[in-house]
């Protein structure tokens, strides 16, 4: 049996980090699924980029073009068809998890991190434009993307709460996502809104490379995500979930995202094997997929204390990491790369336009 198939086997769902076109037309994605064990799928505008970048795209953003669309709009046209035939490929997994899984992924623009009022109203006008039950909305879990968070859930929206680095930005989103929650649970409505908490590993890694010594090389992230593991745990089965759990509601699942190993020298399987763990996500590039699948070895599992991450973070901590601060930081760098990416993505349309019309 392969390392894919039994990692899922062991509760730990497997999705994609890429979504392109050709990969819908080719088969890719659909061989994944019969393949590989995936049932879902993540994106972002830095992989609708390098997609749009192929040219696959021109013919498309030719003809929205000619219907007076804004560049943002072309994008959004375009993403949420592909977005919804990915949707329909995870759908029998859907139906068959009752919701828990089968899951696709679509964000909010960057550029609405910091008005609330309009996040929530586009959270709401883009998984009403898919029309797809099982597409999530990714509201980054900044401090100012909190509120969209809880309004979002609140108003039955499904979402993945993306760039959290540590164990407080987590529990930030969670309560923000179990605030949603309780406020419908007031108001008579059905509490059961799915959601994910997405916590990024490799970028620890890369932010610490050449400034600890090499016996903790490629620990950081694995660390920081046993701390969060053992805190998710510990809300699962806390006496505030379990009273919303008796009235429906489920729980909001922990997904593991940055999962592509950054160090050529590390394993390149690394932070697949280091975080299985039952009852949530691992959504990881196509190369890290195919590579565990190849020859991946599925490890003991996540410990539910979160086992030494205690020691590993006081060794960093010797050694002159600041948690905190990095965690901070590492969120504030990742939402201005969303930002530029957007921008990029953008720009690239306005690119790709502009050659479309010299062809033509």
């Amino acid at each position: 049996m392969k390392a894919t198939q039994q990692l899922h086997d062991n509760g730990q769902s497997l999705w994609l980090d890429n979504i392109t076109r050709g990969l819908l037309d080719d088969g890719t994605i659909e061989g994944y699924i019969n393949t590989h064990s995936v049932s879902g799928l993540t994106s972002n505008p830095s992989i609708f980029d390098k997609a749009i970048k192929t040219g696959a795209y021109d013919t498309d953003i030719m003809a929205q073009s000619t219907k007076g669309l804004t560049n943002e709009e072309i994008f959004f046209d375009l993403a949420t068809a592909d977005l919804q035939r990915a949707a329909d490929l995870f759908k029998p997994v859907h139906d068959r998890t009752d919701g828990v899984d089968g899951w696709v992924s679509l964000e909010v623009s960057p550029l609405l991190a910091y008005d609330t009022t309009k996040t929530v109203e586009a959270a709401k006008a883009i998984h009403q434009k898919a029309n797809r039950e099982n597409l999530f909305v990714k509201i980054p879990g900044t401090p100012e993307g909190l509120p969209a968070i809880e309004e979002s859930i609140f108003s039955g929206v499904p979402i993945n709460v993306t760039l959290l680095f540590d164990v407080d930005q987590y529990l930030a989103a969670a309560d923000a996502y179990l605030r949603g929650i309780e406020r419908r649970i007031e108001k008579g409505l059905n509490p059961d809104v799915a959601s994910v908490a997405s916590i990024f590993i490799s970028r620890w890694d890369t932010a610490v490379a050449g400034s600890v010594p090499d016996e903790l090389k490629n620990k950081l992230g694995l660390a920081v995500g046993f701390e969060t593991y053992r805190a998710y745990r510990e809300l699962m089965a806390s006496d505030r979930f379990q009273r919303l759990l008796n009235e429906g509601a489920r729980m909001q699942r922990l997904l593991w995202a940055s999962t592509g190993t950054k160090d050529p020298d590390a394993s390149d399987t690394l932070y697949i094997e280091g975080l299985a763990s039952p009852f949530t996500v691992n959504t990881m590039p196509d190369s890290t997929l195919d590579a565990f699948y190849d020859h991946g070895v599925l490890s003991d599992p996540v410990p539910s204390d979160g086992g030494d991450y205690v020691a590993q973070l006081e060794r960093f901590s010797q050694a002159g990491v600041d948690k905190e601060a990095l965690a901070l930081k590492l969120q504030d760098d990742g939402a201005t790369s969303f930002s530029s990416a957007w921008s990029e993505l953008l720009s690239r349309i306005d690119a790709q336009l502009a050659n479309a019309k010299e062809k033509s």
